[in-house]
């Protein structure tokens, strides 16, 4: 399945775990070698939620939420019968989590976004919020934002000219983020619009991160770039993301399911 270009294998883990998920999603992950995708997600049963959903990154890593897989597991589970409801509550590493699906499209609530910094988690105390980052011999001025994973926001003139595949990495192995981070370079097109490319932690450059688009949409706020509600322009696709003011981040989007089919493993 994918979400605006971020692209997911499914595994139903309902009637029985699956041992070495780290190395599974190493293996079917890769492009080349594997089926290809951004990420696994696997789905167990939830003594405290409808289901669980586990996330691992193409290097094996797991993580604890990602919004545009959270779409696409509500649209899985749906989709494929296994509930009949609507809107769902999904325990993951980053809380539980409240999708509902709206026509073709999946509503998310995502929460509230966490910003405290030793809890995001950074190096450094209190909000973080046009912070100077020393970051490959140039200082950046950026906003971090956890969305029940860390981002890391800065603003620039062109995204499209970012050689992101050298500046990424800087970002996301900065001895500032000790679990590594999230980064968002975003152009403000307007007040409720914006362009954003994404490196995430242990996958790259994605065509889209929710988790992300949300973070862009606090950040944006909170520096008064951006009103509370916008549009996102990912690679992939758009998501509507509105600061809300109960202070929950809602998000919406698409989700399709792309083919199915086994692999000997």
């Amino acid at each position: 399945m994918h979400g605006c270009g971020n692209d997911f294998i499914f595994i139903d883990c309902l009637n029985g775990e699956r041992r070495d998920l780290e190395q599974l999603a190493k293996r079917l992950c890769d492009r080349r070698f594997g089926i290809g995708a951004d990420q696994l997600l696997t789905i167990h049963p939830s003594k405290s939620a409808d289901f669980k959903m586990e996330i691992y990154n193409a290097d094996g890593g797991q993580v604890e939420m990602c919004g545009n897989g959270i779409r696409c597991f509500a649209k899985y589970v749906y989709d494929h019968g296994l509930t009949k409801k609507r809107e769902l509550a999904v325990e993951t590493l980053g809380g539980i989590i409240r999708p509902r699906l709206v026509g073709e499209l999946v509503e998310v609530d995502m929460g509230e976004p966490i910003l405290e910094g030793r809890k995001i988690p950074v190096n450094a105390d209190g909000k973080i919020l046009n912070y100077p980052l020393a970051v490959d011999g140039a200082t950046y001025s950026v906003t971090c934002v956890s969305m029940g994973n860390p981002h890391c926001v800065l603003y620039v003139d062109d995204v499209d000219r970012l050689e992101l595949e050298k500046i990424g990495p800087r970002f996301e192995h900065h001895p500032f983020f000790p679990k590594r981070v999230n980064t968002e370079f975003v152009r403000v097109l307007s007040p409720r619009e914006v362009r954003v490319r994404v490196w995430e932690r242990g996958a790259g450059e994605t065509w889209a991160c929710g988790t992300g688009a949300c973070a862009v949409g606090v950040a944006g706020a909170l520096a008064g770039k951006t009103e509370k509600k916008i549009t996102v322009h990912l690679r992939g696709g758009d998501l509507a993301i509105e600061w809300r003011d109960n202070n929950r981040v809602y998000m919406t989007g698409g989700a399709e399911e792309v083919f199915r089919g086994t692999i000997q493993i």
